[in-house]
């Protein structure tokens, strides 16, 4: 018995439970469109002073959504200055084997870390490098979600891609977001379609565990919730009726 197969059976009492408890969620999402033949692919991008949980649990929760879904899943970390050495906030050194490719992605992740301290590695030193919001603003096409978690909102914001727009962020950083021309939204999970941001530091399991939903369906959502031994919180607040 594979690991997918193996996965399936013993999460599958869990994911019934779940799913009536769900219900209501699953009603407001869409219905993700079967794309069998295509790979869902994610890129989560890294900086130096990134914070450890902004991009683990993202990460994790799109790896692991490939034991719940037909559809392949390829999820890559990326860095803008191609495979590098990325040290994070709390000291952690991650290789990083891929480059910056928006356009071979589906959805971006960008997260946060280093808003609170100017002087260290983090948002504030690559928003004022300017490197990363050029190309975030640069990235935007048709097709592909960008989408960011805690002050990584900020970098967005740094490339103009909230103003007028429906998000949330840090609550440390929603004065700023809301300075810079974001509409504020006080929800867990902002999905304006394109544009999908998401609160503190822990939000980046419920932006994903979202994003999942809205890309391969509810049964993946409700068995990665079972998997992880978590069931997603808070508000999802979006644009279109429906979801």
């Amino acid at each position: 018995m594979n690991r997918r197969t193996l996965l399936h059976a013993t999460t599958a009492l869990g994911a019934a439970t779940l799913t009536a408890a769900t219900a209501t969620r699953a009603d407001a999402a869409p219905t993700a469109a079967p794309a069998p033949g295509r790979p869902l692919h994610v890129h989560v991008v890294l900086f130096d002073g990134v914070e450890e949980l902004d991009y683990t649990a993202p990460y994790e929760v799109f790896a692991a959504s490939g034991y719940f879904t037909d559809r392949d899943v390829e999820v890559r970390y990326v860095t803008l200055d191609g495979p590098r050495t990325v040290r994070a906030a709390y000291g952690t050194r991650l290789r990083v084997d891929h480059e910056w490719a928006p356009e071979e992605a589906d959805l971006l992740v960008v997260p946060g870390g280093g808003y609170a301290r100017r002087e260290d590695p983090g948002v504030w030193a690559e928003i004022g490098r300017g490197s990363l919001p050029r190309a975030l603003a640069a990235a935007a096409r048709p097709g592909l979600t960008v989408s960011a978690l805690c002050t990584g909102v900020m970098l967005l914001s740094a490339a103009g891609l909230t103003s007028g727009r429906p998000c949330t962020t840090h609550h440390r950083a929603r004065a700023d977001l809301e300075r810079q021309g974001g509409v504020l939204k006080n929800a867990r999970v902002v999905d304006d379609g394109d544009l999908v941001t998401a609160g503190g530091v822990t939000s980046g399991l419920d932006l994903a565990l979202w994003l999942v939903r809205r890309e391969l369906g509810a049964d993946a959502a409700v068995g990665l919730e079972a998997m992880l031994e978590y069931e997603a919180r808070g508000t999802v607040w979006t644009a279109r009726a429906g979801r």
